[in-house]
């Protein structure tokens, strides 16, 4: 495959996460990766600083589409009614390839401490997006922070949800994301 063929960052992502499955992300280098998607490694660190930040390669796209679903949502909305709209557009955006490779990434996160860490600075950072779009609806920043916060938890629980189902239509992510944030509702009223 010539290195200027498109798609290397997906290519470079899938073969990240290959090599990480088979032998561990501490054991696999950039060249290995480079090599498996069929590119350089002056090509790989175009797309990224380090092999750490591969796993974070849809943070950007994903932050968007939820700060879209928020501002898109209707005025009269509660906080957490328009973090659902942003988890619907973000879930919307997803599908068979986004599944493929969940059980895989999970399972390279659970077995790494660095990317556990880089894992918790993604969800922190999709907490702000949300947090952001949220205060420009005029949401005040506590609630704003609190709504954001459970839309980040509810993209994380029902990821792992959709990941573990056969399902790998978006409408199944959508589900799984509105029922994590349902039952985060839930909980909340059980704390007073």
């Amino acid at each position: 495959m010539a290195r200027w063929e498109p798609g290397a960052k997906e290519r470079l992502v899938v073969a990240a996460v290959g090599l990480f499955s088979e032998q561990g992300y501490d054991a696999t280098t950039v060249s290995q990766i480079a090599e498996r998607a069929g590119v350089t490694r002056s090509t790989f660190h175009r797309h990224f600083p380090d092999k750490r930040e591969v796993l974070a390669a849809g943070q950007e796209t994903l932050s968007r589409l939820l700060a879209e679903g928020i501002a898109d949502a209707p005025p009269a909305a509660t906080p957490l009614d328009a973090t659902a709209a942003g988890l619907e557009r973000a879930a919307g955006a997803m599908g068979p390839a986004n599944h493929a490779l969940g059980l895989r990434i999970k399972s390279a996160v659970a077995a790494s401490i660095e990317l556990q860490e880089r894992d918790a600075l993604k969800n922190v950072g999709l907490a702000a997006s949300m947090r952001a779009a949220l205060v420009a609806r005029g949401v005040p920043e506590p609630t704003a922070d609190l709504a954001a916060e459970l839309g980040a938890l509810a993209l994380k629980r029902g990821f792992d949800q959709w990941i573990s189902t056969e399902n790998t239509d978006a409408s199944a992510l959508v589900d799984c994301m509105l029922t994590a944030l349902d039952d985060l509702r839930q909980a909340i009223t059980m704390l007073d």
